[in-house]
């Protein structure tokens, strides 16, 4: 499996430990989100580039992202007494001999993740939309999507869609004024029949966390780290799904495309 395949983690049970395969490389970035109910306590994100990197990490309370801090230094282990911190423990190994995360504690976790860059993240409203991004590469088996935000509260309609050069081959459609979700693929010119999910897993003026996992038989899409919904390719030619397309009532805070 490439190392940008690794699946990822929903809901792991804590204490949590997983390999990171082949170690932490250039370009890849871990993705940890510390949940309390809905609230995000924790949103950390190592990301490293050209050997070394820089740590974003940012707060999500009663559905309101706070400003996002970056640290722009050597990554480093910090550790906080009532916020504040008390310890620093810098590198003193080559961050490439990583090769496993441990979360252990009374935390709950909701999601953990491993990609390479690009991701981009900002404070809500500060994307343009609607929202393009490339997904470099491709669409792969283990490919995993991270959208995050806060959805309007008087959200009428959000669409995710993953496009080829010539069609769509998902088109995630999130229909508040209809309560219902429909998921399509638009190739040769032509809509296929809609699927409609039985459930609504999302909420007008709440946070949006939307992962999107592929596998070699369908898409797999999780709500805050619990499966919503599974929707078999009818595209096959993965490698050439290369777009991110976003539209619609939602302020984009985070995407991992």
């Amino acid at each position: 499996m490439a190392l940008h395949q690794q699946p990822p983690f929903f809901n792991p049970s804590v204490p949590f430990s997983t390999p990171i395969q082949g170690g932490l490389q250039d370009g890849m970035s871990i993705t940890v989100n510390l949940q309390y109910g809905s609230d995000v306590i924790l949103h950390f994100n190592p990301r490293y580039e050209g050997g070394s990197g820089f740590v974003v990490h940012y707060t999500n309370q009663k559905g309101v992202w706070g400003e996002e801090e970056h640290e722009y230094k050597t990554p480093k282990y910090n550790y906080l007494f009532d916020g504040k911190p008390f310890f620093e423990y810098k590198h003193r190994m080559p961050f490439s001999c990583v090769d496993h995360i441990y979360v252990f504690g009374k935390v709950e976790l909701n999601l953990v993740a491993f990609q390479y860059l690009p991701h981009y993240a900002a404070p809500p409203g500060s994307f343009t939309m609607p929202y393009k991004s490339i997904i470099y590469g491709g669409v792969q088996p283990g490919k995993v999507i991270i959208i995050q935000g806060v959805i309007s509260p008087q959200a009428k309609r959000i669409c995710f869609k993953l496009r080829y050069i010539t069609g769509i081959a998902l088109e995630y459609s999130l229909r508040f004024d209809e309560n219902v979700v429909v998921c399509n693929t638009y190739d040769d010119g032509t809509w296929g029949k809609e699927e409609q999910c039985g459930c609504m897993p999302f909420k007008r003026g709440q946070p949006l966390q939307v992962t999107i996992f592929c596998t070699h038989q369908n898409f797999e899409v999780f709500s805050n780290g619990e499966k919503v919904h599974t929707y078999s390719h009818r595209y096959s030619n993965l490698e050439n799904i290369d777009v991110l397309d976003i539209r619609g009532d939602v302020q984009l805070s985070f995407v991992q495309p």
